[in-house]
């Protein structure tokens, strides 16, 4: 590839380096400098540019991105179309990421033009997670790479892939010593009914037995032959070895004990049995709190059906210290896809919910959304590219009025459609069909609007960090020079509210219902103040 400054005469065909400012419009980088762009940069007065021109043998950045794209499509995933030598991949189910790290090192090796960057191995991922990107970085590679890429990815088994999540039945067996208090096992009862229920499995009903050998092994009978495909035991008291009261019910009931104790910490005090095949774990104290510990990587593997014996076990001790870990969140319950139950994590879950519905009424017959901004994107697109920066997920976006041109300029998006029928009684209808649209598990959801183009990534992740439904804080608002502005972020326990408006109305109606579950985070800027209601706010928008 050529890169260079030229005089313009000597530009056309080649493609622009950098963006550059006519009178009336934004001529974006990548863009190829035909009879059209030439004629703009000349009346502009520019009379040199900086430009790139292909080779012979050199792939253009979209076409390459787009080819390696599609040869790192393991099974689970999809990808995004490129857009300037980027395309992402995104999980279709909810599972565990598996990565072939080796070759995806060896990828990064090949030629620095092409780079993958991917979440870790074996990440908990969900529906519409993106899970990798790969950008090529100059404005071509060369065949030679290409084809050198290709020869690895194809090598093997795949590089990238999401091993689903089972619907596994669990048993719970709860032993009790005369000291055991009620709240410790309708903790331990709750903490493991969320992990099973978030990896789309099943619990069935839990037994409660005296701290006994024999006890624990009839209940574990008891669940065998209800269906259980793995059991779970959680001591009255922490085991401690091979011979303790638990590891020895498995032994009676006919099973082996496989490994004791585990590298990761919080987490060390688990026991690995089998059971003519089926897992029974005797749980760690650990296990009674929902946050993060060693039974979650456990579940991850069981769930995705990957084997956990001494090996596996033995290879969780890199990154196994997890005491200063935040709580990941967990997989969405994909079993039930409507009601509100009790976020899966300490850290909840949090879906951004982008209203594009509405018809615009005061813009004179023009989509105010569909506008293009100063940097040549439509509105929609630069607000949503700004909220996929932020850690929600999933980001649903709600559509009516001209439903097909806002998909399509979403197309290359991390984002879900939601469709509004009744998206003329107003935004109350845009509100109810995207609330509507959420996971159970889903612990807050941001409702943002989609003519806020400027609203700052690191706003919304104040709002994210101040939201602690532990704390009471559980509707959080930005406000700038003590005016509330937008978006705000709410609660779960408010969605059975938001379901009910009706009319025009936004959901800052039902405020005053909960003000002592309102926090406003004061900002540095006006950008959530400002949206797009005139032709006149627009215009200035966009210069």
């Amino acid at each position: 590839m050529i890169f260079g400054r030229v005089k313009l005469a000597q530009a056309l065909g080649g493609i622009l380096a950098h963006s550059l400012q006519t009178e009336d419009r934004v001529l974006r980088k990548g863009a190829v400098v035909d009879a059209t762009t030439f004629a703009l940069l000349q009346t502009a007065g520019y009379t040199e540019v900086t430009i790139a021109r292909l080779e012979p043998g050199d792939v253009a950045e979209g076409e390459a991105a787009s080819f390696i794209g599609e040869l790192l499509l393991g099974p689970g995933l999809r990808r995004s179309q490129d857009v300037h030598g980027r395309v992402n991949l995104f999980a279709e189910v909810s599972g565990l990421l598996r990565l072939d790290t080796t070759k995806i090192e060896r990828l990064n090796r090949i030629d620095e033009t092409v780079t993958l960057a991917t979440l870790g191995d074996r990440s908990v991922v969900a529906p519409d997670d993106i899970v990798a990107t790969l950008k090529i970085i100059p404005f071509a590679v060369s065949g030679q790479t290409l084809a050198d890429v290709e020869t690895l990815i194809a090598a093997g088994p795949a590089s990238i892939s999401v091993r689903p999540f089972q619907n596994r039945v669990v048993g719970l067996i709860l032993s009790r010593l005369p000291q055991t208090k009620k709240a410790a096992i309708s903790h331990t009862v709750a903490a493991t009914r969320q992990r099973i229920l978030a990896r789309g499995g099943s619990l069935l009903p839990p037994i409660e037995t005296p701290h006994d050998t024999t006890a624990i092994r009839i209940a574990m009978q008891t669940l065998l032959a209800a269906g259980a495909e793995i059991i779970l035991i959680s001591g009255a008291s922490a085991v401690t070895d091979r011979l303790d009261v638990a590891p020895q019910a498995i032994v009676q009931a006919r099973g082996e004990i496989t490994h004791f104790g585990m590298p990761v910490d919080p987490g060390n005090l688990i026991c690995f049995g089998d059971i003519a095949g089926k897992p029974a774990i005797v749980l760690p104290g650990c296990a009674r709190s929902p946050a993060l510990n060693g039974i979650d990587w456990v579940l991850d593997r069981l769930f995705a059906g990957e084997r956990v014996g001494p090996e596996e076990v033995a290879g969780m001790g890199v990154g196994g210290l997890l005491k200063e870990i935040a709580g990941r969140p967990l997989a969405r319950d994909t079993r039930e896809p409507s009601g509100f139950g009790t976020p899966p994590s300490t850290q909840p879950r949090i879906a951004a919910i982008v209203l594009a519905a509405g018809r615009s009424l005061r813009m004179q017959g023009m989509n105010k959304l569909l506008a293009p901004m100063p940097d040549g994107r439509p509105m929609v697109v630069q607000t949503v590219a700004r909220i996929a920066v932020s850690p929600t997920r999933p980001i649903l976006v709600v559509t009516g009025h001209h439903d097909g041109e806002i998909r399509k300029a979403l197309a290359n998006e991390p984002v879900r459609f939601v469709h509004a029928e009744d998206y003329v009684q107003g935004m109350s209808a845009s509100l109810r069909a995207g609330i509507g649209a959420l996971s159970g598990h889903i612990g807050a959801a941001l409702i943002c609007l989609g003519d806020m183009p400027f609203v700052d990534p690191g706003i919304l992740d104040q709002l994210i960090a101040a939201f602690s439904p532990a704390e009471g804080r559980e509707i959080v608002i930005p406000s700038f020079d003590g005016q509330r502005g937008n978006p705000v972020l709410w609660g779960q326990r408010f969605f059975p509210d938001l379901l009910k408006l009706e009319g025009d109305v936004g959901a800052k109606q039902i405020l005053h219902l909960y003000p002592e579950a309102i926090v406003e985070v004061p900002v540095e800027s006006d950008c959530v103040l400002l949206d797009v209601d005139t032709p006149e706010t627009l215009a200035a928008l966009a210069t």
